[in-house]
């Protein structure tokens, strides 16, 4: 059968999967209860070999619970945990072939680079000519070569999550479980991390899952991703498709910034749904096959940079077409936030690329303005 790509083309030989693949990490109906506290309330999802997995959720979500489960840090209250078709139940965390990179790091500070990376080799018992085999692999693998002999306090912040990761990945495990690796990054040193993780698993070959509450980081480095909300899965799917298409409200509004307005389904014409919705004024078409009825409650939600706002009427203003009055505006730098209040009480955000060097602003502050969008723009959520 046919491969087909599970996520977004980071290479010409990105990652692929059969449709008839087999799972490589499972759950099946797996609860997790500490006490009174349900974090994890029956969750069920599949992982595939190769993949760059991500769990993304707020803090509390049980996000770090599910990977602790796989690592064996964490035991199942009810379900199974399989890698491989095999139960990882009663397999103590040694005897696993996953290797856990932590926030922290944890190095040891006595040691050097190389000290740092030979630890778990050596508690293996692997030949010391293998050893250093090995510890030379890693330090290529993450461009330390010229840092071996130095010990943790003489490194950046970013030298030092390079070498949490040679670690982690100097005896091969099947899976690597990344838990918030990149949190203690500053945000230019972290985007680039992203993509040398990128890199990396695309070289090794291996199954990476990780654990983040950052947004863009899920995004950016993923085949899939799962969004928790208290303890359960809520949406799987490619980063395109958690941003284009969300299947909730939740979801809508947790990844990226979003307007979302209220409204009732007023018509249906083919693939076209039409809304109605007071707090705009004006009606709402949208492409979209969806099962909905006439009269039922449901939400449009559009991002704003598929919002257009111009000082102009557009040609055609029947509908998809509201006119406001700017209130407020966020500059941040490549593009420009509008936040415009509409007569009938909500307001609608407008992103605006900024793509002259021009400090003046052709909208600005209190201007009546036009916003528009297409038909294929937003979509409707019913929840």
């Amino acid at each position: 059968m046919a491969d087909v790509p599970i996520g977004p083309a980071k290479a010409a030989s990105g990652p692929r999967i059969a449709r008839d693949a087999a799972p490589f990490i499972e759950f099946r109906n797996v609860s997790k209860r500490f006490g009174p506290v349900t974090a994890i309330d029956g969750v069920s999802l599949t992982i595939y070999e190769r993949e760059f997995f991500a769990l993304l959720g707020p803090s509390g979500c049980g996000k770090t619970t599910l990977m602790r489960m796989i690592a064996g840090l964490d035991q199942p209250s009810e379900g199974n945990v399989l890698l491989e078709g095999r139960s990882l139940a009663g397999v103590a965390p040694y005897r696993r072939p996953t290797n856990m990179m932590f926030q922290s790091y944890a190095l040891f500070p006595h040691m050097t680079v190389a000290g740092n990376i030979a630890f778990g080799l050596k508690q293996a018992n692997m030949a010391r000519v293998d050893i250093e085999t090995r510890v030379a692999e890693m330090l290529s693998l993450v461009k330390l070569e010229a840092f071996a002999n130095r010990k943790p306090d003489q490194l950046s912040g970013g030298q030092r999550q390079r070498v949490a990761l040679a670690r982690s990945l100097a005896r091969k495990p099947k899976v690597l479980l990344l838990d918030e690796p990149l949190g203690a990054l500053d945000r230019k040193l972290r985007e680039e991390t992203q993509f040398e993780l990128m890199d990396l698993q695309q070289t090794l070959g291996m199954t990476f899952l990780i654990v983040t509450h950052d947004q863009e980081e899920a995004m950016t480095v993923a085949d899939r991703v799962a969004i928790m909300d208290h303890g359960r899965i809520v949406q799987v799917a490619t980063p395109a498709e958690v941003y284009e298409q969300p299947n909730s409200r939740y979801v809508a509004d947790f990844i990226g910034d979003i307007n979302i307005l209220e409204g009732r389904v007023s018509a249906r014409d083919g693939e076209t749904v039409h809304l109605t919705a007071d707090t705009v004024g004006t009606p709402i078409a949208v492409a979209q096959a969806i099962d909905v009825s006439i009269g039922d409650t449901a939400w449009f939600a559009i991002r704003p940079e598929k919002v257009s706002i111009s000082p102009d009427r557009p040609a055609d203003a029947t509908r998809n077409c509201v006119a406001g009055e700017v209130w407020d505006i966020g500059y941040l730098g490549d593009v420009s936030i509008y936040h415009v209040r509409l007569p009938a009480g909500s307001t609608i955000k407008s992103t605006v690329t900024n793509r002259t060097r021009l400090v003046e602003r052709p909208i600005t502050w209190e201007d009546k303005v036009w916003l528009s969008w297409s038909a294929d723009g937003g979509i409707v959520l019913t929840r």
